[in-house]
């Protein structure tokens, strides 16, 4: 919703931007192998698991049992043998689509030229929360005349490393697939065909009627099977529990229906049995159709997760931010004084090493990756991101362990030793340099521990830690600042700008007269239309960084351009898919996405940028801006 919507007094949730309102419009996102744009999707989650479903109504992905799994359901990677979840009309049809309000439930209305049918999407929850088991349910409505459909539940070969298998059992069929156990239930289907690695079950729509495909699933125990009324009963239920964490939500700003879509995807991102952060819901979707630049992201990292939890804590989402800190915590008092940037959604320590999938990759954009070698990488910027989330919780009325404490104390002295060493950098690069923003995420995180040692919630050597944040600001001054690009550089020498610059005007550490000159240059040089690449030479070989973008509305709040804010924020928002969702680039040339999706760094990108224009206090976004020494520069 624009702020002009929001003022006026409409309905925040009624429709408009991101709801999939409109007329119906025909199905076109696939090419000749099947591919769908990236941009076509939208996500289910249920605390455990992420499923991507198409505008034509079919699940490409779906990772069981959890989200870092292998996928039985893979065809967004490997269209011949990944898998998939198909429902549609058997004839041609028009779509339009949306969430329901204040839910991860999609709904997808099918206009025919015999009838109008809707498909409810749910990843199903229970009354305690995520079920024991997987549960997938499809609800079809008969709206008006006859729609015939087709639904297709066809396994893959986990990316082509196993092979699914169908058996028969005294209650029924069910899929096979190395340790993961399927079954599929229906409700008022015209009939089930079952091959040998598919089954295809029939329904026909008319005014008032319902039907139901479902897929249940565990991985290595029995499969429970569920009445396919009590799955259809679940969607309801799952309705009435997002509804209700949505409620929770205290934000009454402009551009309200962004930013609670984009906190229910990250709620969708949170893997519930730790309480981790998963950066996003996909593996090797590919950032670059011309370099190989493809990752897995279902990983935890710390930048990530500090940066979801301070946006959903200001939100006033007070459990899983509770549960991903102490999780968080946790973790890392188990690795000792030796940090990794990223863990496993699990908590363990993941393997440098990355597993290549013998398959094609998105439209042919390979490699399919498991796995990330980022968790071997020096990355000193990780200190700032701790002690922000760490601080925001202090500050607003929590208390930290003395056990926390004491970390807390060991990460503050490990920055000021630290500060002054070469590392990969946010951008996790090869080229190991000293980067001025890891320079600075030192300095944001000892600043901090000064805050907390101040008010007695961690022990330590104040004195020192302020002497090294002050030297800290010193190198930067006298180092990082080129007059040629009149900006803040890349690193001491590069000639180059790093759009990372910007948190930098939403950490505090400067607002004046340099950081508003670095925000223009950085537009100048970086900036295609409202979008913004990471950093000199990006635009050769990826697209724009959706983040990037929205650190730039937050920046120019800060430094005092609010109007300039508003209207970068109006034209970003318009960037977001029909249902609300973003990916973690998006191609300036023609909007298309890429990159994995849904991605928590974008989404928080975006909520922090509404309450920074929102707030009567900015500096108060994200905790309040640490106290920097006077500088002679500005």
């Amino acid at each position: 919703m624009t702020d002009v919507e929001h003022r006026s007094g409409a309905d925040p949730f009624a429709g408009g931007a991101g709801d999939g309102t409109g007329e119906p419009q025909p199905v076109t996102d696939r090419d000749e192998r099947g591919y769908a744009d990236i941009r076509s999707y939208a996500a289910l989650g249920d605390g455990r698991t992420v499923a991507l479903v198409a505008r034509d109504g079919r699940i490409d992905w779906l990772p069981l049992p959890d989200l870092d799994s292998v996928p039985p359901f893979a065809a967004l990677l490997d269209a011949d043998e990944g898998g998939y979840l198909a429902l549609e009309p058997t004839v041609p049809y028009r779509i339009t689509r949306r969430y329901l309000p204040l839910t991860a439930v999609l709904e997808t209305t099918f206009h025919t030229a015999d009838g109008v049918a809707r498909i409810t999407d749910s990843l199903n929850t229970g009354l305690a929360g995520r079920l024991p088991w997987c549960e997938l349910a499809r609800r079809i409505d008969g709206v008006s005349g006859t729609v015939e459909f087709r639904g297709t539940v066809a396994p893959g070969t986990l990316l082509r490393t196993a092979s699914p298998w169908i058996s028969d059992t005294v209650h029924g069929t069910v899929l096979r697939l190395d340790g993961v156990t399927m079954a599929v239930r229906t409700l008022h289907d015209d009939g089930v065909d079952v091959t040998p690695r598919r089954i295809v079950a029939h329904y026909r729509a008319t005014p008032g009627s319902r039907h139901l495909l479902g897929l249940v699933s565990t991985n290595r125990e029995p499969l429970h099977l569920p009445n396919p009324e009590d799955l259809d009963r679940g969607i309801t239920l799952t309705i009435g529990n997002w509804e209700q964490w949505a409620e929770s939500i205290h934000y009454d700003g402009p551009w309200q229906q962004t930013v609670v879509r984009s906190a229910i995807a990250l709620k969708q991102l949170i893997y519930a049995p730790t309480g981790a952060v998963a950066a996003a819901a996909t593996t090797s979707l590919p950032e670059s159709l011309t370099t190989a630049k493809n990752w897995d992201y279902r990983f935890a990292w710390i930048r990530d997760a500090a940066f979801s939890l301070t946006a959903l804590f200001q939100l006033g989402i007070r459990e899983e931010t509770h549960g991903a800190i102490s999780w968080m915590l946790r973790v890392l008092r188990s690795q000792g004084h030796e940090i990794s940037v990223l863990q496993a959604l699990d908590g363990h320590l993941p393997d440098s090493e990355v597993t290549e999938f013998d398959v094609e990759g998105w439209r042919g954009h390979g490699p399919v990756v498991g796995g990330n070698r980022a968790s071997g990488q020096l990355q000193l910027g990780v200190y700032g991101d701790l002690f922000n989330i760490v601080q925001l919780y202090v500050d607003n009325g929590n208390v930290l362990d003395d056990a926390t404490g004491r970390l807390m104390t060991s990460i503050a002295d490990q920055a000021a030793d630290q500060w002054r060493r070469a590392d990969a950098g946010i951008w996790e690069l090869e080229d190991v340099r000293h980067y001025t923003t890891s320079k600075l995420g030192c300095w944001q995180a000892l600043t901090k521990a000064v805050h907390l040692g101040e008010i007695g919630q961690i022990p330590g050597p104040i004195e020192r830690w302020q002497f090294e944040a002050d030297a800290i600001a010193g190198w930067i001054d006298d180092n990082c600042w080129s007059d040629e690009l009149d900006a803040y550089e890349f690193y001491p020498g590069s000639g180059e700008l790093d759009a990372s610059i910007l948190l930098h005007a939403i950490s505090g550490f400067d607002r004046g007269d340099r950081m508003r000159r670095t925000i223009d240059a950085l537009i100048r040089d970086l900036g295609d239309g409202p979008h913004l690449y990471r950093f000199t030479g990006a635009a050769d070989e990826e697209a724009s960084f959706v983040a990037c973008s929205f650190w730039m509305v937050a920046a120019l709040v800060h430094t005092d351009q609010r109007d300039r804010a508003r209207a970068l924020m109006d034209e970003l928002v318009g960037c977001l898919n029909d249902v609300g969702l973003v990916s973690e680039m998006i191609d300036p040339a023609d909007g298309s996405f890429l990159g994995n999706v849904p991605q928590a760094l974008s989404h928080l990108a975006i909520i922090n940028a509404a309450l920074t224009i929102h707030s009567d206090n900015p500096s108060s976004v994200g905790g309040e801006a640490p106290t920097r020494r006077p500088d002679r520069n500005r």
